[in-house]
């Protein structure tokens, strides 16, 4: 022994186990996944964006997938994400009342499109015979806008 120390003083200057949790990496981790998550979470948004009225009424149970339609503030009309033009907007719902007409039709426009033009597409819905339609619109406290 060059040194003078004996086995067990030796043993103990080395490194000892470390009883504490580094709870650094998991904090990293978590921020990345918080961030990814808040970058993600605006394109989870189902359709086309637009700016909805605001409502008081609860929200629908839900029970399958139903057929959301979309006008947005120039007029357009889409079924889910798909544009569909005004004159094959009916033969499209017919198609999709054929496969179940149980199916629920959520309809969304945006708050500056005209009456008219939601009044055409509810129509169309109906004459598809499709009777299940709800108008969706954002929740809000104070009962408008």
């Amino acid at each position: 022994m060059a040194t003078g120390a004996t086995p067990s003083a030796r043993r103990s200057r080395r490194a000892m186990p470390m009883s504490e949790i580094n709870v650094t990496p998991l904090v990293d981790v978590m921020l990345v996944l918080l961030i990814i998550f808040m970058v993600a979470a605006p394109l989870l948004v189902a359709g086309v964006p637009l700016d909805l009225p605001g409502s008081r009424a609860k929200a629908l149970p839900n029970e399958d997938k139903p057929i959301a339609i979309s006008i947005d503030a120039r007029g357009r009309t889409f079924i889910g994400e798909d544009e569909v033009p005004r004159d094959e907007l009916r033969p499209r719902l017919d198609r999709l009342a054929a496969q179940s007409r149980d199916k629920r039709v959520l309809v969304r426009a945006d708050r500056s499109v005209d009456y008219g033009t939601v009044l055409g597409v509810l129509g169309e819905v109906a004459g598809a015979g499709l009777t299940k339609v709800s108008l969706i619109a954002r929740p809000t406290n104070r009962g408008g806008a």
